[in-house]
């Protein structure tokens, strides 16, 4: 089973109910090309080290992921590269 830490940064322009629906997406890519969802953290409005499409802040949301696809990660970033409001991510593999 290999684990990962996904790290998402969504727009501050989105209101709270599209900003969850934006989460709530993801979290269904994850579900769809086998992943489990271990933990959710949404760490919240944080300031930006330098300026995204002229804003100084986003909001965090950190996932860990439980998967024994290989291929998971892959697909997932293809789908989170062309997401509207998805300002920046990483997916790294973390030690269980």
């Amino acid at each position: 089973m290999n684990n990962y830490e996904l790290t998402v940064v969504v727009s501050a322009k989105l209101d709270d109910e599209a900003r969850a629906a934006k989460v709530d997406k993801v979290k269904e890519y994850i579900e769809r090309f086998g992943g489990k969802i271990t933990n959710v953290d949404e760490a919240g409005l944080k300031e930006l080290a330098y300026e995204i499409e002229k804003m100084k802040e986003a909001y965090y949301y950190f996932i860990t992921i439980e998967t024994d696809n290989t291929d998971m990660t892959r697909e997932l970033e293809s789908r989170l590269r062309i997401m509207d409001d998805v300002m920046r991510f990483l997916c790294v593999s973390i030690e269980a």
